[in-house]
């Protein structure tokens, strides 16, 4: 197929109005785009419409755009309550179609479906899903070269990376135009193998998944892990507090989504811990308590400041986030290069892991590797073969 020279005036419609789907809409006004946002529910796309007017005014009141340049981006969104295919008929002239509803694959199925019975046949349709396989959603099109996968990272008008997914079906055409389109928006682009996870969702569960380990062995506590990870890793939040972030029942869906997708790969294994708090509601910040307590009045736990075992801990979650690293690119998962972006850019990582893993030492990360591997004998920690062949070259992780 051959997809529409997509530029300003190309309409652009969101279906999916929850935080990621309002973001997606508000970049594409923002650079020029008439926007049509739908939504099922009623209230989703009155909190999208109160969020765009909120952001609106901040950018006015930050001197970002005048006030008639703010409102000329809010009169280019229009809003739509339904997702059949009679709701979405607005959409027929839509050259692109971004779907961001419920992390679910038999929804967004049936989602694809509807949108086939309106959309022209060179229009094209992109997934915002964050770790289910674009193959599958693309399987439920009649059209399936149209349908790729377009990951945006939340708060989408903020992040700046753009993860690019082509599916096994999809035609080079229109990856090459969605490179295009999310790179004139502004965004750092990466491309991807449609694989679990992808380079961000996949790369980025050792970090969780490690410290957990960490925590339900007793060696530290989950104060000590998040201080560890800030102080000695120079990261933002620590694992803990990053989960609790994002929300227990999102991490943990997507750490469960990888690990079946992956063939239960012990890499990935979901934790108990984390499974305990979401079956409790122990959400995060949103719930006001998950890993940590957020209500009011909540004595901050004291960490253990010990450096030699902040250096272990640090130590061994990166050990593991390298190795994920090095394994995404042994794999043809991305380029080293867009490995190291989509890291920075896409979860604030200090340092690009690769780049991280030379200046440790590719034999100290593997000795790290091996030294686990020895001590608990399971698959969870073997080093990767393409880690294991530039020790014995000699060589770097990023060259």
């Amino acid at each position: 197929m051959t997809s529409r020279p997509w530029t300003s005036s190309t309409p652009i419609g969101v279906v999916g109005a929850g935080a990621m789907g309002a973001g997606i809409a508000q970049v594409a006004a923002a650079h020029g785009h008439a926007v049509h946002l739908a939504d099922a529910h009623a209230p989703a796309l009155e909190r999208a419409r109160a969020g765009h007017a909120k952001a609106m005014a901040r950018d006015v009141e930050k001197g970002r755009l005048d006030r008639a340049a703010a409102d000329a981006v809010l009169a280019r969104i229009s809003y739509h309550v339904g997702a059949d295919a009679a709701a979405l008929a607005p959409f027929a002239a839509c050259g692109l179609v971004v779907e961001a509803i419920i992390e679910a694959l038999a929804p967004k199925q049936a989602l694809v479906r509807a949108l086939d019975t309106v959309l022209a046949a060179d229009a094209v349709i992109a997934t915002n899903t964050s770790s289910l396989s674009v193959a599958a959603i693309a399987g439920a099109s009649a059209h399936p070269a149209r349908v790729i996968g377009l990951h945006f990272f939340n708060p989408a008008p903020v992040m700046p990376l753009v993860e690019v997914i082509p599916a096994i079906v999809t035609d080079p055409a229109v990856t090459a135009a969605a490179r295009a389109l999310a790179a004139g928006w502004g965004k750092v682009v990466v491309v991807a193998k449609d694989t679990p996870g992808f380079i961000v969702n996949r790369v980025a569960r050792s970090f969780y998944g490690e410290a957990l380990r960490i925590l339900e062995e007793g060696i530290a506590d989950a104060a000590t892990i998040d201080w560890a990870m800030r102080e000695r890793g120079g990261f933002k939040m620590g694992p803990f507090e990053l989960m609790d972030f994002i929300g227990n029942d999102v991490n943990f869906a997507v750490t469960c989504s990888v690990f079946e997708a992956t063939f239960q790969d012990p890499r990935y294994r979901p934790a108990v811990t984390q499974q305990r708090l979401v079956e409790a509601g122990l959400l995060g910040r949103k719930s006001g308590r998950g890993h940590h307590d957020y209500r009011d009045g909540a004595a901050a736990p004291s960490p253990t400041t010990d450096l030699g075992l902040g250096e272990a801990i640090c130590h061994r979650i990166l050990a593991m986030l390298v190795n994920e690293a090095v394994e995404a690119v042994h794999f043809g998962i991305a380029s080293p290069a867009d490995v190291e972006l989509a890291m920075t850019k896409g979860v604030n990582y200090p340092r690009g892991l690769l780049a991280w893993g030379d200046t440790l030492g590719p034999a100290t990360i593997l000795a790290i590797l091996e030294g686990l591997h020895a001590e608990y004998g399971e698959d969870r920690y073997r080093p990767s073969a393409r880690l294991r062949r530039i020790v014995r070259e000699g060589g770097r992780l990023l060259g």
